[in-house]
């Protein structure tokens, strides 16, 4: 039998009596299509679409939301896509930001490109910012604190000016556990730095899952969904876990009421089909919480 923390327990009883949630209504708007945000659906895509078919593909699915992740190859086209968006009444909810430094400067090259095109387009939106395990290496949990906030307030500054926020991503590794992000955002002191919290990078999170969910809960911004499995794979349709229901009404009890994320995190695939297949999966939840 699997060890489940006694506020996983205690959460999900009150998701399935409703008491101390919110009301029904407000508890399945949370799931519309209106509320999804479509994530990892650039670089993924084996049809490698192009700004205008990427939209279409949005507005056909019934989702107006949309975190921009890359490969050096799509920042060229990043102001393009940024215009077929406005147009199609698509909002960038999202920019992926990985800092990478390379050699003196603390922002790589792709990450200098990013921050222009936002800037020259006036666009405001979140960075979600994350750090490869080696940013960190050898370093104590204090010093590891000290170093992601100089960092992130280096970051800050930039942000503030240019009606940006940051959100950090648990991408793994120190930087991966919500306990440190939240050390982290309490350091720094900002309204303007927040969590976005990803259930592919947290199956080793799963059975913490209700006691971490409400440490996080006063910073989160997005959450982004998967199916989980403990043993895994990474990345499951929704739907075809054993644990995302129980995740899925931790969240549905509690006051949170931000954006959530839908994946399209294969290789290989047409994307649109990988993201329909996710909402039925997402339908098929619904229809058991």
């Amino acid at each position: 039998m699997k060890t489940i923390t006694y506020l996983t327990v205690l959460f999900t009883m009150i998701a399935l009596t409703g008491c101390g949630s919110r009301g029904s209504e407000d508890s399945s708007a949370l799931l519309e299509r209106e509320n999804l945000i479509a994530w990892c659906i650039v670089p993924f895509d084996a049809n490698k679409r192009t700004p205008e078919e990427r939209a279409l593909m949005l507005r056909d699915l019934g989702i107006t939301h949309f975190a921009y992740d890359y490969r050096e190859e799509h920042i060229p086209s990043f102001a393009h896509e940024i215009q077929v968006l406005r147009e199609s009444g698509i909002g960038l909810s999202a920019v992926w930001f990985w800092i990478e430094p390379g050699g003196d400067t603390l922002l790589n090259p792709a990450n200098r490109a990013i921050l222009k095109v936002l800037e020259e387009t006036g666009t405001n939106t979140t960075l979600w910012v994350s750090f490869p395990g080696q940013f960190f290496e050898g370093l104590t949990d204090d010093r590891c604190v000290e170093k992601a906030v100089g960092t992130l307030r280096h970051l800050l500054t930039w942000t503030d000016a240019h009606g940006c926020t940051i959100a950090l991503y648990n991408h793994g590794d120190w930087f991966g556990e919500p306990g440190n992000q939240i050390r982290i955002i309490e350091a720094i002191g900002s309204p303007h730095v927040s969590m976005v919290y990803n259930f592919h990078h947290g199956h080793h999170q799963v059975e913490r899952f209700g006691e971490l969910f409400q440490a996080m809960l006063p910073y989160l911004s997005a959450i982004n969904i998967n199916g989980m499995k403990v043993e895994g794979p990474k990345i499951i349709t929704l739907g075809e876990g054993d644990r995302e229901l129980e995740m899925l009404r931790i969240i549905m009890a509690s006051d949170y009421e931000g954006p959530i994320g839908i994946l399209g995190h294969t290789d290989g695939e047409d994307i649109r089909v990988v993201l329909e297949r996710n909402l039925k999966g997402l339908e098929k939840l619904k229809g058991s919480l």
